[in-house]
């Protein structure tokens, strides 16, 4: 199987490029559900260990299922397949371009299982040096929900969504301090948040019911360097930590930034990561949508590519659907 690697702000992506059989299915979803019942032995030989690690995040491109599309993706990491990844966008325009699996151009529409996501690469001759996308509409579900979270007492909460569901949190409120020193006390607080939020109310997507689970949390604060506005840690999945300020945590931050009253359409919104990388986010367009006070986020960033691999799984390896070691 041939990957071609990269990473956005940070956050890994390993690109699948050859050697997988079409997905099939007539939308996103359905091409999502395919793959959670039949590929998720292979998820695992190509996130897991020996041939990946407990934070790496993966894209399968696929044809598109709308008329206009020009592609497809799943995203998948070490908890199982994701329905919408921002640095995963920036990261596969890039390497889709660099590369020549799309040809040059300046707008790629992709499909996702989250909805339609158009990108617009900037480039400098085959360069691409940034990557702007704008998202599927974003909302906020309800502000200052409180949570009793074992070993952190009562815990407020923000919730809303970006492509996926987010519990949003201010890190000083639980004592946490949002840098790589406290990378392991941040997914311990974010994966007990995580689940006392799932176990205290239901999840609900207006219009699909795969898309209605919570992805993560993310902790917030004030920047730590110069021209951010805030800085995002987002714990997801199994106690995965995102290098880069998450796409989709941005877009969600987008909204909750709007419904407070403090953010106008088109102010840029620059979010910092736990390693300082930076998206920047923007308010598109405001719409109703599905009984919803909206947005259309636009997030931007940058990525690189990093290598590229060909992966072996043979059939008489013991681990050939990997392992995790934390």
């Amino acid at each position: 199987m041939l990957t071609v690697e990269s990473h956005a702000a940070g956050e890994p992506l390993r690109v699948i490029t050859a050697g997988l059989d079409a997905i099939p299915g007539t939308t996103m979803l359905e091409k999502r559900r395919f793959a959670r019942e039949r590929l998720d032995g292979l998820r695992r030989g190509l996130v897991f260990e020996p041939r990946g690690h407990a934070d790496m995040y993966g894209a399968i491109p696929t044809a598109a299922v709308t008329p206009d599309g020009d592609a497809g993706v799943l995203f998948m990491h070490n908890e199982g397949w994701s329905t919408m990844c921002g640095h995963g966008v920036i990261a596969l325009v890039t390497v889709a371009i660099e590369v020549g699996l799309l040809t040059l151009r300046d707008v790629v529409r992709l499909d996702t299982p989250a909805g339609r996501v158009t990108a617009r690469p900037r480039r400098e001759g085959a360069r691409v040096r940034s990557v702007a996308f704008e998202n599927v509409p974003s909302f906020v579900v309800s502000l200052g929900d409180r949570v009793d979270v074992p070993g952190f007492g009562e815990v407020r909460y923000d919730l809303a969504f970006g492509g996926a569901f987010y519990a949003f949190v201010d890190a000083a409120s639980v004592g946490l301090q949002m840098t790589p020193a406290q990378f392991r006390d941040l997914i311990a607080a974010g994966t007990a948040i995580k689940r006392a939020v799932m176990a205290s109310r239901e999840i609900r997507h207006p219009v699909e019911r795969d898309l209605s689970f919570l992805y993560g949390t993310i902790f917030t604060g004030p920047a730590l360097g110069p021209g951010a506005n805030s800085r995002n840690v987002c714990v997801f999945a199994e106690g995965e930590v995102d290098r880069s300020p998450t796409g989709t945590g941005v877009s969600a931050r987008i909204a909750i930034e709007r419904a407070q009253g403090r953010l106008a359409p088109g102010q840029a919104f620059v979010v910092e990561s736990i390693i300082g990388t930076r998206f920047t986010g923007r308010m598109a367009r405001e719409l109703k949508w599905e009984g919803y006070e909206a947005v259309v986020p636009e997030i931007e960033g940058s990525a690189w590519i990093t290598g590229r691999s060909e992966l072996l799984i043979a059939p008489d390896d013991p681990l050939a659907e990997g392992f995790i070691l934390r």
